[in-house]
């Protein structure tokens, strides 16, 4: 009767916790799902909730979209900024983590840190007065400096235990075998520890991308990316809504199907740093 009731209550357990991935999942694919089939459909459609599961598709938005809205440029300004700020974080973050790492500078690590967590809109004030001395306010460089000061210390935080968790007893052969520190860093450490960097890359790049307040404020009618055009999407009068969610799936689609393609990477990657470092 005993083990009756165990295998009972296991088996209890076992349906209460896919009841919670059901609704777990149910809570997070809906938005997903709503934002996707909305943008093939029209305004009438979307407000018509026998249509939610079944409706006609049209390609009329994105047409719109890269057409009234010109979304081509701000798709540009989003990939050069994102790109160009994860690649000058990782040149930067790179050599400073593996500095850390290996001289245990657990002070600046500590500092490093503290930077982290400061939340961004702190450094936005200081940020557009500096910018504006020298001019450059509205460019893409300025977007791209903005956004390393908060992709810098990310790249340092992840990469820095995994330049930690791999044996000095390699990087002490390179140089033994002639190597210098630089060629030893570059051929032994940075090869070994590409998990931990394109993980720290693909956050980055995540985080660059999506950004909105230093595109908004210190960005120009030039720079305009794709959060900062979203807003051109809701007017006065009115909002878009069905052009609105085409949009967001532009917006969206990118970083999904890089996290997606590099999954591998990401999770030995957090794990490496998470359980050596």
């Amino acid at each position: 009767m005993e083990h009756r009731n165990i295998n009972l209550k296991k088996a209890l357990l076992k349906v209460l916790f896919w009841l919670v991935i059901l609704v777990s999942l149910c809570l997070l694919l809906i938005p997903i799902y709503y934002m996707i089939s909305s943008s093939f459909k029209t305004k009438v459609q979307m407000m018509d909730m026998k249509q939610f599961f079944v409706f006609k598709p049209t390609l009329k938005n994105y047409v719109k979209i890269f057409t009234a809205y010109d979304l081509f440029t701000p798709l540009l300004n989003s990939l050069i900024v994102s790109l160009g700020a994860t690649g000058l974080a990782c040149l930067l973050g790179l050599p400073a983590a593996y500095a850390i790492a290996r001289h245990r500078m657990h002070t600046m690590s500590a500092i490093i840190l503290c930077v982290r967590i400061v939340p961004a809109v702190t450094f936005l004030v200081p940020w557009y007065i500096i910018l504006g001395r020298f001019s450059l306010i509205g460019t893409k460089t300025a977007l791209i400096l903005s956004n390393l000061l908060v992709l810098l210390p990310l790249i340092i935080w992840i990469v820095s235990p995994y330049f930690g968790s791999i044996p000095k007893e390699l990087e002490d052969a390179a140089l033994i075998d002639g190597c210098s520190e630089a060629k030893a860093f570059t051929r032994i450490m940075i090869p070994l520890a590409v998990p931990g960097i394109v993980t720290a890359a693909i956050l980055a790049f995540i985080h660059a991308w999506n950004n909105f307040m230093f595109a908004y404020v210190l960005g120009g009618s030039g720079t305009k990316t794709l959060p900062t055009m979203l807003k051109l999407f809701i007017g006065y009068t009115g909002i878009d809504m069905s052009a609105l969610m085409a949009a967001s799936v532009v917006v969206t689609m990118p970083v999904v199907i890089i996290s997606i393609v590099l999954q591998k990477y990401v999770v030995s990657g957090l794990t490496a740093g998470a359980v050596k470092g």
